[in-house]
């Protein structure tokens, strides 16, 4: 049996940040250390994992950007629901 795999569609608002696209490219990097796949989108990114790493990994990127400033994650997780074939091509 293979093990189990989720999926998450995040898309994180950081609030007045000094730099905003620096918030969103460390919680994707931070998604990337992680070693889950990470699919990053114009308006959310998905990721993809073994479920505790993916709930950790969500837990870190919050914690990360909430250090930084003010922030609002919107999280959708499926355990079926496979990854979007238009985000899967665009996988780096």
């Amino acid at each position: 049996m293979n093990s189990p795999v989720i999926s998450a569609q995040v898309s994180l608002y950081p609030l007045r940040p000094e730099h905003l696209d620096a918030v969103i490219r460390d919680a994707i990097r931070l998604w990337q250390q992680r070693r889950l796949d990470v699919w990053p989108g114009a308006m959310s990114t998905m990721i993809a994992g073994e479920p505790q790493a993916v709930w950790d990994a969500l837990r870190e990127g919050f914690a990360l950007a909430s250090e930084r400033c003010e922030a609002v994650m919107v999280v959708t997780v499926s355990n079926a629901c496979p990854i979007p074939t238009n985000f899967a091509a665009s996988s780096s």
